[in-house]
């Protein structure tokens, strides 16, 4: 099977895009990507984006045909993706299957959202609303917020399978805003929390549905942000000038599905995202005990927990407790959402996908800042998710040796 390698990656500061037309953002995520490795955008191949609110937040469709308007892009095969959360994961993946193909040597994946306006403003219950057309339609019902609301139940549900505490979730929102105070790009930079600040309900901070243990410092941000890889085959590289020395190896990855409905799956224990988890290790010949950097979809607390769980750092219920000891931290057994994750890094959604996988790679090439390098970095596994912990993206990274 050939060999994939991510070239170069980019990103925008996550958190407002301000006035920021999404050609715009289209264009700056191509050209910013082409600048790391000093190539036109001529030299590549293919391309794909991702984005799951371009139609209902920004009333605009044909993505691909903006991505065309770059120069050296034009007349070149080229489509947007959409899954949800994972959709930055599957424009990834959308190049690596052209290359496997044999179809493409180079190609970018970009991944973007743009969810508030010009002057940096969002509308909560409409973002709420479209949000929520990624649920099955049956499961909104007498929802306002219905991610918010679901997430709740899932993390309901989580605490009373295992015995675990609000107070052992809150660990993870707080050792992710203290590695977001160290990442340039991170929405939540500023922000520091302690546990009580988690745990204590006032100013922001409250429970987000009225009877479920959620709380607002127990969910992601809404996001504007965008995210670029340029992937190349070892041909590809020769092409772009890039030495193998410099890259990181896409070795293994897989994608699942499971139904959209919540109801009736066992979401503690998410089979498509296990499978897909499964198949990125095989295909990259390595086991969970051989990665040490990892990002994981915490779109909410609580998959924090059940994604440490999925790239098989913990046994079922015992996530939480792996982020409680410490073992997550940048200087732990695995540094996990070393960028500081959903929760504090934010949720750009079309762009998480991408950026998971950037910043992976980032660690294994030791370009993070020191605060946050993982020492002796020597693999990583990302996880992305979209919908109830429904469509699941997986990743796994190695050094290009």
């Amino acid at each position: 099977m050939k060999r994939i390698f991510i070239a170069a990656y980019h990103q925008s500061r996550f958190g407002k895009l301000w006035e920021l037309t999404v050609p715009e953002i289209l264009r700056r995520a191509v050209d910013g990507c082409c600048r790391e490795i000093g190539v036109p955008a001529e030299a590549l191949d293919c391309a794909s984006v991702g984005a799951a609110c371009n139609f209902t937040l920004n009333e605009q469709g044909l993505l691909a045909g903006l991505l065309a308007e770059t120069p050296g892009l034009a007349g070149k095969p080229m489509e947007a993706v959409e899954n949800a959360c994972a959709s930055g994961g599957q424009a990834v993946l959308s190049i690596a299957h052209r290359m496997l193909a044999g179809l493409a040597d180079t190609g970018i994946a970009v991944g973007f959202e743009k969810m508030r306006d010009a002057e940096g403003k969002m509308d909560g219950k409409l973002i709420g609303r479209v949000l929520g057309y990624f649920s099955h339609p049956d499961e909104r019902a007498g929802k306002v917020f219905v991610f918010p609301h679901l997430f709740a139940e899932v993390m309901q549900a989580y605490l009373a399978e295992y015995g675990v505490t609000e107070r052992d979730l809150a660990h993870i929102a707080v050792q992710e805003y203290a590695n977001a105070r160290y990442n340039p790009c991170a929405q939540m930079q500023t922000v520091q929390i302690t546990v009580d600040d988690a745990l204590r309900i006032e100013g922001i901070n409250r429970y987000v549905v009225e009877g479920l243990p959620l709380k607002t410092y127990d969910c992601s941000q809404i996001t504007d942000g965008y995210a670029a890889l340029i992937l190349a085959t070892e041909e590809g590289l020769q092409r772009l000038g890039v030495a193998r020395q410099d890259c990181v190896e896409l070795a293994g990855f897989g994608q699942a599905v499971d139904p959209l409905r919540k109801q009736g799956r066992d979401v503690l224990r998410p089979a498509g995202a296990c499978r897909a988890m499964r198949t990125a290790y095989d295909r990259a010949g390595i086991t969970p005990a051989d990665v040490n950097v990892a990002e994981i979809h915490d779109c909410f607390t609580v998959m924090g927990a059940i994604g440490t769980e999925v790239i098989g750092k913990a046994e079922p219920g015992y996530g939480a407790r792996y982020w409680v000891e410490g073992k997550a931290a940048p200087k732990g057994e695995c540094g996990i959402n070393t960028s500081g994750g959903l929760v504090a890094k934010g949720h750009p959604i079309g762009a998480t996908g991408v950026a998971m996988i950037g910043w992976a790679a980032q660690q294994l090439l030791g370009k993070v800042p020191a605060e946050l390098q993982v020492p002796n970095a020597r693999a990583a596994a990302t996880f992305n998710i979209g919908g109830p912990v429904c469509a699941s993206v997986c990743t796994v990274l190695k050094p290009a040796a």
